[in-house]
């Protein structure tokens, strides 16, 4: 059994601010729930519609103040923390990357997002993630506890053969710290979310960002939500700044893997 924590905050272009909700978020969960893995939102450190003001508050290989304080935070509390994703500055190269901190605080898995989100929305705001950030390549999997946690961010959930290479990396949990737009979450965000864990038999974990910023210009649709193997919604976060805490069981994903082997019947590659 493990217990994953998902946080919902409302990010602004503001790191300190950012930086004491999470600690605040981590300290209460410690206190309230124990879990064994926290896992916060997409670009939660910090978020920006404008691609210099990103760049300029990117951290550089897992060192700054969100790696941070997470890391100590992690140390502090003996908890596993997946920071959802921040621009992290790599090799001379920009990435929207997750972060994992294990119970010592050390890293020991890092994801960059590989689906940057270039689209136009319903109501004409045109949205060119591939204008701040490089897409990253390689498909991660992690093992936390003797479990296999799989690492996915926001538009990444629309791609279902990312989410099919991951089951088949051993995947048994798949995370989907995410800042879903509310035009787009509305209609897609339960749907897509139930569909990959039908899909791959996994529970799905995704943390989201709630409320607006860049001035009410941009606006998260949060719905945090987590997801068993059977596709059944175990918990949903409120309208506003929260945390839901689910307990996973394996033996369950088991059970519903051995009576219905999907994986063992596919035929197209």
């Amino acid at each position: 059994m493990m217990r994953i924590a998902a946080v919902q905050i409302n990010a602004h272009p503001d790191s300190a601010a950012n930086l004491a909700k999470m600690a605040y978020w981590v300290e209460r969960l410690m206190e309230r729930d124990r879990p064994d893995l926290i896992v916060f939102p997409e670009y939660c450190a910090y978020i920006s519609s404008n691609a210099d003001l990103l760049r300029a508050n990117a951290e550089v290989e897992g060192k700054g103040p969100a790696c941070d304080l997470m890391s100590t935070l992690a140390a502090k509390h003996d908890v596993h923390i997946h920071l959802g994703s921040l621009i992290e500055q790599r090799g001379g190269r920009y990435y929207n990357t997750s972060i994992l901190f294990d119970r010592s605080g050390a890293i020991t898995a890092r994801y960059s997002k590989i689906h940057r989100f270039d689209v136009t929305l319903p109501d004409g705001t045109q949205i060119l993630e591939s204008l701040m950030v490089d897409g990253g390549e390689e498909v991660v999997v992690a093992d936390i506890d003797g479990v296999k946690i799989g690492f996915s961010i926001c538009y990444d959930l629309r791609f279902g053969e990312l989410f099919r290479a991951l089951e088949a990396k051993g995947a048994q949990v798949i995370l989907v710290p995410a800042a879903f737009t509310q035009q787009t979450g509305i209609d897609h965000w339960e749907i897509l979310l139930r569909a990959r864990a039908i899909e791959t038999q996994c529970y799905v974990v995704a943390p989201g960002q709630i409320g607006s910023y860049d001035n009410g210009t941009r606006t998260s649709f949060g719905h945090t939500m987590a997801i068993d193997p059977w596709g059944l919604i175990m918990a949903q976060a409120p309208n506003s700044e929260s945390a839901i805490t689910v307990d996973i069981d394996i033996d369950h994903l088991n059970a519903i893997r051995a009576k219905l082997p999907v994986s063992q019947h596919h035929v197209l590659k």
